[in-house]
């Protein structure tokens, strides 16, 4: 591999300012970066930004959660206050553990992305940063790269990083009104909606979607202790309605004893390798849940390990989520908000939620290397209780909601498997679905807003048509364990299965393939050293919980340790 002279970053979000922090970490000082943002900013990326957030919109991590950047959060306060921002006008007044408004929390990304672009520029690397600008193609050459622009300009550069950042694409929306495919960019939505309106699925994208809407068309006060939400008058027939397979609200924010994302809790390269040399070729996912859940809830709650110790994890999940399916949604929401409020207050962590926020964080290296059985088998049972348990709603957003539903204006419906949605003929959207009394339902919306957040990004739609055509990229698989165990899968759906002969059977997973460092993986899984894939969409097939500043840091770090090895590598050839 020739050396690398210039790195291409696509995309200029967290993701990027955190492969910048650690290229200068790792000591990597190629001769020129490229970094090109398709928005004006760099940074903020579209969740802290107003592409992702109006002032109404949280962030569910604290100052104190925050991974290590140049400057700490306090003082940047403290240079530049938000007055327009309780708790944030002044730095004095600040709160390490208090969430972060994510419009305030973008303006100190971006403080800090130009904080560490004025660093490497120091040691004689040119920053050329192209905003406003989208890419449109990258083509790998013999041992360079073409990124192509949509002005048609063409920049060579020796290592690509793709950090394009979330993907909210519109499919009915714009040609069926009352129809919005995302509650992104909020400022789309500007008028009063006199009228019910649904919205698909009760994660943190949802609870956007209701911070907005219920502003448009009331206002919330406080009374004593309590938050008070009043129509306006002009809005008499407006209410929520969220729809949900499962049911389940998000779980709250709790207090956290320090950061639990650290490499320690990672399986690390050589355990892998050493774990799958004697376990037929794949990592186990009972081994993992031991090994990063169980053992280290052990050290932290001697008595809750003990009861949940000898439970598979499909015992394990059904313990757990129990509680929400005998209890109505709300009245759990309102008895999980005091026991978090409770865990504040003490400074005392609830150890299982802790632990099992840390395992959905740690689960993603080793994924990539578990049988399709296990593959399946997770996204069955663990995550349906990970994604609510992760969601660390926070307590200012738990006091909207119910006070929305003090008012009588939300509420939550549980749906069955096949439920869909379809346009009406006239306005918004025909809701279909068998209620939980079994009864079927055809639900009509003037106005819906599809809201269970960011899904993968399948294959044949990834952006850069040369990577796919040429297979530079390619689709992730898993090898089934079990021969008989893929063939009943393959007779079930061959879509998401493939077969090669004789009898070796595979899982197709969402997104592209990509190893440990990772680089992409080509048609035959072979890796390109020198093109790394980072954007969460992109490849949260093979990582289940592909999100979050931590895991951009350390995603960060390995591709910035890579590309140092790389560097080394061709030293030592040349």
């Amino acid at each position: 591999m020739e050396k690398i002279d210039s790195i291409g970053i696509i995309g200029g979000g967290p993701a990027a300012l955190f492969v910048v922090k650690h290229l200068i970490s790792e000591n990597v000082y190629p001769h020129t970066i490229y970094i090109f943002e398709k928005s004006t900013r760099l940074g903020a990326g579209m969740p802290y930004s107003t592409q992702g957030a109006a002032h109404e919109h949280v962030a569910n991590v604290s100052a104190n959660e925050l991974p290590e950047l140049p400057e700490t959060f306090t003082s940047f306060i403290k240079r530049k206050p938000h007055k327009d921002y309780d708790g944030f006008g002044n730095y004095q007044e600040i709160n390490e553990y208090k969430v972060i408004p994510r419009l305030v929390l973008g303006d100190y990304l971006e403080e800090q992305f130009k904080i560490l672009l004025n660093d490497i520029r120091k040691h004689g690397v040119q920053v050329k940063v192209c905003t406003e600008t989208t890419v449109t193609d990258i083509r790998k050459k013999e041992d360079y790269f073409e990124i192509i622009t949509n002005e048609d300009d063409v920049y060579e550069c020796s290592a690509a990083v793709i950090c394009t950042g979330h993907h909210w694409p519109k499919v009915h929306e714009e040609n069926i009104p009352g129809w919005y495919d995302s509650p992104y960019p909020p400022s789309k939505f500007s008028e009063i909606t006199n009228h019910p309106v649904a919205i698909r699925g009760t994660s943190l994208t949802a609870v956007d979607a209701i911070k907005t809407l219920a502003r448009l068309n009331g206002i919330f006060s406080e009374e004593k202790d309590d938050l008070v939400y009043t129509l306006h008058e002009e809005s008499n027939n407006f209410s929520l309605t969220l729809f949900s397979k499962r049911g389940y609200l998000p779980a709250l924010r709790f207090h956290s004893e320090g950061s639990a994302f650290s490499e320690g809790w990672i399986m690390s390269q050589d355990e892998i390798f050493e774990y799958k040399s004697n376990h037929g070729g794949f990592v186990d996912l009972d081994y993992v849940f031991e090994r990063n859940f169980k053992q280290p809830l052990r050290k932290k709650n001697e008595k809750f390990y003990q009861e949940i110790k000898d439970l598979s994890i499909e015992e394990f999940v059904e313990k757990m989520l129990s509680i929400r399916e005998e209890l109505d949604s709300f009245e759990l929401f309102k008895a999980e908000y005091y026991e978090a409020e409770k865990s504040i207050d003490r400074h005392q962590t609830i150890a299982w939620k802790e632990t099992l926020a840390a395992f959905s964080y740690a689960i993603n290296y080793p994924a990539k290397h578990f049988s399709a059985e296990d593959m399946i088998r997770m996204r069955k049972t663990l995550l349906p209780l990970i994604s609510v348990i992760i969601a660390s709603l926070p307590q200012s957003s738990y006091k909207e909601i119910i006070a929305l539903y003090n008012a009588g204006l939300i509420k939550l419906v549980s749906v069955d498997d096949e439920s869909y949605v379809e346009p009406h003929s006239a306005e918004g959207i025909v809701y279909h679905y068998v209620d939980s009394e079994g009864d079927k339902k055809n639900d009509h919306y003037r106005m819906y807003v599809d809201a269970i957040g960011q899904q993968p990004v399948q294959f044949n739609d990834i952006p850069f048509k040369t990577l796919r055509e040429d297979g530079i990229i390619s689709s992730g698989y898993l090898k089934f364990k079990d021969t008989d165990s893929g063939k009943q899968q393959f007779e079930k759906n061959s879509k998401n299965i493939l077969k090669i002969e004789p009898d070796n059977f595979y899982l197709r997973v969402d997104g592209l393939n990509i190893n440990d460092h990772f680089q992409a993986l080509d048609y035959y899984g072979k890796a390109t050293p020198s093109l790394f894939i980072m954007s969460v969409p992109f490849i949260a097939g093979l990582n289940p919980d592909y999100s979050g500043l931590d895991f951009c840091d350390t995603a960060g770090k390995r591709v910035a340790h890579s590309l140092k090895l790389n560097i080394t590598e061709d030293r030592i050839l040349n």
